[in-house]
């Protein structure tokens, strides 16, 4: 569960569009996202709390670098070193970060689902937005093959595992199988 604070005109667009990545930042170029509330409450900054939105978030951060202090050498080309997500721990080593609380930023947007409303003070919008949401879901949901797990192997599947028949025992095996164990060893 992350979070992420935006000013209220921008909040319809992000449900129905996506986010869009900054282009720049202490992380450099990416979608700022926040593990803390509180933090996510205060963006954008200078902005009155009755203008911001605050987006609760699923985010699949992937691999994740840490960064934890000022001029890190991968402090901005994080991604262009296999990285999905930059994160900077709680209370550390960067100068910029005054108020001592943690910060994420993820390279792709399409790895950060919204999945509600965690702070909004226009309660018109606040609805609006709960239904653009609802709505979201409910084609995603329509639009997705349903993953499952495969019968033999438990492992998830986007389609179906073709099944082979072991050559000893005639049981059903996956390819995807770790092990096998039969009578013939």
């Amino acid at each position: 569960m992350m979070y992420h604070g935006t000013h209220k005109s921008n909040a319809v667009s992000i449900i129905t569009n996506g986010f869009r990545p900054s282009s720049d930042g202490l992380l450099g170029a990416g979608i700022y996202i926040s593990r803390n509330k509180q933090k996510a409450m205060c963006y954008p900054l200078n902005t009155s709390d009755n203008d911001r939105v605050v987006f609760k978030l699923r985010v699949r951060v992937g691999k994740v670098k840490k960064i934890d202090c000022n001029n890190h050498q991968m402090q901005k080309t994080w991604h262009q070193n296999g990285y999905d997500t930059a994160w900077v721990p709680p209370n550390s080593n960067i100068s910029t970060i005054k108020s001592g609380r943690e910060e994420d930023c993820v390279w792709d947007p399409k790895r950060i689902t919204v999945l509600g409303i965690s702070h909004c003070d226009d309660e018109q919008l606040k609805t609006e937005l709960k239904g653009l949401i609802a709505k979201k879901k409910r084609a995603s949901s329509r639009g997705k093959f349903k993953r499952r797990p495969c019968k033999v192997c438990l492992k998830e599947m986007k389609g179906t595992h073709i099944l082979l028949e072991c050559w000893h025992c005639k049981k059903a095996i996956c390819p995807f199988l770790s092990v096998h164990k039969c009578n013939g060893k």
